[in-house]
C-alpha cells in the first residue's frame, strides 16, 4: 500500500513557479520530519527543503530564497512553492517522511519529475 504520495511535477519555463504536495497516510503517525530530496541524471541525491514536526525548515543553499516548504494543520501534508525556478532545479524530486522514536521508519514518495525549459 502506497503510503506517502507526490503530485505537482510538471514542465515549466524558467522563471515560473510549481508546487509540490507530499501527502502522508494516516497510517503514518509520529512523524518527526518531512521533505523532498531531489536527483538530477547522473547526479547524487541531494536535500532540498525539510520541515519538523515542531516547524522548523531547513534548505538546500541553491534553493534558499526561491522555495518555501510548509505543512497543514494536520502535519500529514507538506508543500513545496518552488519560484523563480531555473533549468537547474529539473530533477526528479521525492518526498521523504521520517517516524520519530522509537519507530524510526523512514518513508519515500514515488517521485515527481520537474522539469524547467531555457
Amino acid at each position: 500500500q502506497v503510503q506517502l504520495v507526490e503530485s505537482g511535477g510538471g514542465l515549466v519555463e524558467a522563471g515560473g513557479s510549481l508546487r509540490l504536495s507530499c501527502a502522508a497516510s494516516r497510517s503514518i503517525f509520529s512523524i518527526a520530519s518531512m521533505g523532498w530530496y531531489r536527483q538530477a541524471p547522473g547526479k547524487q541525491r541531494d536535500l532540498v527543503a525539510g520541515i519538523t514536526a515542531g516547524g522548523a525548515t531547513n534548505y538546500a543553499d541553491s534553493v534558499k530564497g526561491r522555495f518555501t516548504i510548509s505543512r497543514d494543520d494536520a502535519k500529514n501534508t507538506v508543500y513545496l512553492q518552488m519560484n523563480s525556478l531555473k533549468p537547474e532545479d529539473t530533477a526528479v524530486y521525492y518526498c521523504y517522511a521520517r517516524r520519530s522514536w522509537p519507530y524510526g521508519d523512514n518513508y519515500w514518495g514515488q517521485g515527481t519529475q520537474v522539469t524547467v525549459s531555457s
